[in-house]
């Protein structure tokens, strides 16, 4: 086997290693956007609901005062 040859397995062997690591980084990187979105979109829901539970409490007393002085 040439000389040459094995010199570009080598080095090829090692780039696809090289590709392959960059390539999991990124989807790795691209998941943990991914989750931090989910988060986000969580934390919104959570504000949300307590805002309406909020309001609905506000309301039921509102409600409960009105009828009391009727």
């Amino acid at each position: 086997m040439p000389l040459w040859l094995k010199a570009t397995g080598k080095w090829g062997s090692i780039f696809a290693i090289f590709a392959l690591v960059i390539t999991l980084l990124k989807q790795i990187i691209a998941f943990i956007g991914f989750l931090t979105f989910a988060i986000k979109i969580l934390v919104v829901l959570a504000f949300v609901a307590l805002f309406v539970g909020v309001a609905l409490l506000v309301f039921k007393t509102w409600k409960g005062s009105q009828s009391q002085k009727s």
